[in-house]
């Protein structure tokens, strides 16, 4: 199944059982981290590098590539088009609204079903529990291999694991007995690449 880094994250983060989401306080700059991520990988942008203290780095497309397929994607790549910004700025800007949309696309692929219900009888809620769990048991597996067993993530896995380290999650995740809780906490980062600072875009002069 072809998933999104920001599909496979939300599905980490979604409660198989209540179908609620956990880490929701850093969600916005988690999930646009994730697309930020995806266009990474697939090198539709690229970061300039840092000239000095006093200015960030700031990320832009790459030049004479086609157009992401996915609908999601394009939007993202537009606005990083618009102007050269900081990376911390554009998972912010991209990952407002996502919540919804994301968690969506999850229910229209049939991996999890949206339930309305109210809190109180009064407030409404929407919940999203676990459907078709299949993707996801395979997700955590390859999660696990990596944090529990020291394997060498892909650079897919590894940006999910970054991500959810992000949002001080991946502890929830991570279910091999006897696997000390720090071992996947946020003090060890893990890039597309592995274990190390988090990288969200690749640093070079376009093609």
């Amino acid at each position: 199944m072809n998933m999104l880094i920001v599909e496979d994250v939300m599905l980490l983060l979604l409660d198989d059982g209540t179908g609620q989401i956990a880490g929701s306080s850093s969600l916005t700059p988690v999930l646009g981290g994730g697309v930020l991520l995806e266009l990474a990988l697939a090198e539709h942008v690229w970061v300039e590098e840092k000239q000095g203290f006093w200015h960030a780095a700031k990320v832009h497309p790459v030049p004479g590539t086609p157009a992401p397929a996915d609908p999601l994607l394009q939007g993202a790549l537009g606005v990083v088009a618009e102007k050269p910004r900081t990376a911390q700025d554009l998972v912010g800007r991209l990952g407002r609204n996502l919540r919804d949309h994301v968690t969506e696309r999850l229910a229209q692929r049939g991996i999890v079903r949206r339930e309305d219900t109210t809190v109180m009888g009064i407030f409404p809620s929407t919940r999203w529990p676990a459907q078709d769990v299949r993707h996801e048991q395979e997700l955590r597996g390859a999660v696990e291999l990596v944090l529990g067993h020291g394997a060498a993530p892909d650079a897919r896995v590894g940006a999910v694991i970054s991500l959810l380290s992000a949002a001080d999650q991946a502890h929830k995740v991570l279910t091999v007995p006897g696997v000390p809780r720090a071992r996947s906490r946020p003090g060890r980062r893990w890039s597309p690449r592995g274990p190390g600072p988090p990288r969200p875009c690749a640093t070079r002069s376009p093609r």
